[in-house]
């Protein structure tokens, strides 16, 4: 089986022949690596099921300062978070449609060379990325404070916001599925680590519906949904399953039960991630993180599953432990390289 092939098969619930998996890295903790294995090549080293194409979390533009401007407008400050950062001011200071301008969704910075990528990882299962895909979205340019008040303040508002961020994403789909992809990947964090931010009566009311339109685009053309949401969000997972998701990530083992949820959840929804980015990367030792992938190697060796760290690698974690668990997997009896 190709790479892609055996990603299909965990999609399926099906038996793989072992588990796949796909690893990402904050700048911090690729520095560590690329330095460790003398090149800025990780794929040959990591090799990665799963292929991002697109934009992930964005376009951004250095404005100078540590700061950078995406292309929906909004200023992040990165002077300290080197990835992400955080938001400067705001986009739509009024609950008013009038300020919103969003992309070309035509635009080929969208796009990029993905003919190119998918020639040269023609083995992997390829992922066209939506990230900050709705409610991010769109707290990104009101604010977080702000957006929170609108649910109750000014319901209109957020329904008529969500539905053109939705408009934009689908669009952003139509395209994106003329090329030779298997899924669209959408991102956008609603958990924290106890609950839901907005709490499941607001998310039901505002959000769900709107994310049935968007994966309803993405099931239409043939292809898989898969989302990014930060946090303690498995509350969740049969109204998601319910509108069309078929994988699932970050999958984080300290705010759900992982160990439950995968065989819980087997062939009606996929899960990537499980590996704890919060205690075991960072503080435990190179054994403990080969006996958590080993377990979690196990817990998904029937299906349903492909392994990553719980989040992107942060920089704290040691050299040894990040080197112990892309061992570990590459291990596997029914894995060649």
């Amino acid at each position: 089986m190709t790479k892609r092939q055996v990603v299909q098969t965990v999609l399926a619930g099906k038996k793989p022949p072992y588990v796949p998996w796909s690893f990402g890295f904050t700048v911090e903790a690729r520095e560590k690596l690329t330095q460790h294995c003398k090149t800025n090549d990780l794929d040959p080293i990591l090799q990665n099921h799963l292929l991002g194409l697109g934009g992930d979390i964005g376009f951004f533009k250095d404005i100078g300062g540590g700061r950078v401007r995406d292309v929906f407008g909004v200023v992040w400050n990165r002077s300290v978070d080197k990835d992400i950062g955080v938001v400067e001011g705001l986009v739509l200071p009024k609950p008013d449609l009038k300020g919103l301008k969003l992309p070309d969704p035509n635009d080929r910075l969208f796009y990029g060379d993905i003919p190119g990528a998918i020639k040269k990882h023609e083995d992997c299962f390829r992922i066209y990325d939506i990230g900050f895909s709705l409610y991010e979205r769109a707290w990104t340019m009101r604010g977080m404070e702000n957006l929170m008040m609108d649910f109750y303040d000014n319901p209109d508002f957020v329904r008529g916001l969500f539905d053109a961020i939705a408009d934009f994403n689908i669009a952003l789909v139509k395209r994106a599925v003329e090329f030779d992809i298997d899924a669209i990947y959408f991102g956008d964090d609603w958990g924290q680590q106890h609950g839901l931010q907005m709490g499941p009566a607001v998310w039901r009311e505002f959000i769900k519906p709107v994310l049935k339109r968007m994966y309803g685009a993405v099931r239409s053309a043939g292809k898989y949904v898969f989302i990014h949401s930060c946090g303690d969000v498995d509350e969740l997972f049969d109204d998601l399953v319910e509108i069309g998701l078929n994988c699932f990530n970050p999958f984080q083992p300290e705010v759900m039960d992982v160990w439950t949820l995968l065989p819980k959840y087997r062939g009606r929804l996929a899960f990537h991630g499980g590996l704890s980015t919060q205690k075991t990367l960072p503080f435990g030792s190179a054994e403990d993180v080969r006996n958590e992938t080993q377990k979690l190697i196990e817990l998904g060796s029937q299906g349903g599953y492909i392994l990553a760290p719980a989040h992107s690698v942060e920089g704290d974690v040691p050299l040894e432990n990040m080197l112990a668990f892309i061992d570990e997997v590459q291990k596997q009896k029914g894995y060649k390289k």
